[in-house]
């Protein structure tokens, strides 16, 4: 069984900075592809941001050259840093384990407004 807990969400003003984290209760968690994602209110979930075991990383447009994903598998957990946050990129902040199986936490909420 795969736990997931997220952390680091906040209210942040526009332009300001936070750092998401997810850590993983896992065996072997360098084997799976990890990602972020997002669901606004009355919108549905959209992928943010995923690493694949080998550290390669793919963002959706939206958030490219915003926000930043990396891993410590030493520390089996996984990081979402997001820059320049605006208010469209508040909503509730998903992180999911993908191997054979897709895993997911319960979220972490990201407000962004003045």
């Amino acid at each position: 069984q795969v736990q997931l807990v997220e952390s680091g969400g906040d209210l942040v003003q526009p332009g300001g900075s936070l750092k998401l984290s997810c850590a993983a209760s896992v065996n072997r968690f360098s084997i799976f592809t990890m990602g972020w994602h997002r669901q606004a209110p009355g919108k549905q979930r959209e992928l943010v941001a995923v690493i694949a075991p080998g550290s390669s990383t793919n963002y959706a447009d939206s958030v490219k050259g915003r926000f930043t994903i990396s891993r410590d598998n030493a520390k089996n957990t996984v990081y979402l840093q997001m820059n320049n946050l605006k208010p469209k990129d508040t909503a509730v902040y998903y992180c999911n384990a993908v191997h054979l199986k897709t895993y997911w936490g319960q979220g972490t909420q990201v407000t962004v407004s003045s």
